[in-house]
């Protein structure tokens, strides 16, 4: 049965993410992943393992995310068994001011290794599409989420 402690440790992995970000540090970034993790990003490109996932944050950090903040909302914290969490939320990465509406959708699978540390395992960001959304809904209301309704 997972604890408040167990709860506050993975929310902490996500803060810690969000903190090397904040620093534009792409080690301390990637400390964060399992050795053998999985990233997608919102443009579908797939990175393996915790060297693809710093070096390619290395790059976006001195390039494309530059000067960037990330801005995290966690949505719902999960547990399968003492040593697996789900983590889903909302995010995006910004200039200047936060964001008042997060634009991506992020699933964070994370594990308790041997070590005791929980890490990330596998991360997915999706890109919410609003007007698809609404126009999905307006034609067949049943796809609306029942926490929407």
């Amino acid at each position: 049965m997972p604890t408040t402690d167990d709860r506050n440790a993975v929310t902490t992995v996500i803060a810690s993410l969000i903190d090397a970000w904040r620093r534009h540090d792409a080690d301390a970034y990637g400390a964060q992943f399992t050795q053998n993790a999985t990233y997608v990003t919102f443009v579908g490109t797939y990175y393996q393992g915790r060297r693809d996932i710093v070096d390619s944050h290395r790059t976006l950090f001195a390039k494309f995310l530059k000067g960037t903040q990330l801005a995290d909302e966690i949505l719902d914290v999960r547990f399968y068994g003492p040593s697996t969490a789900v983590v889903t939320g909302r995010g995006d990465s910004y200039k200047g001011s936060r964001p008042k509406k997060l634009t991506k959708v992020q699933t964070y699978t994370l594990v308790r290794e041997p070590d005791g540390q929980w890490r990330i395992a596998a991360f997915h960001n999706t890109k919410r599409k609003p007007l698809m959304e609404a126009i999905s809904f307006k034609a067949a209301p049943a796809l609306v989420p029942a926490s929407q309704k």
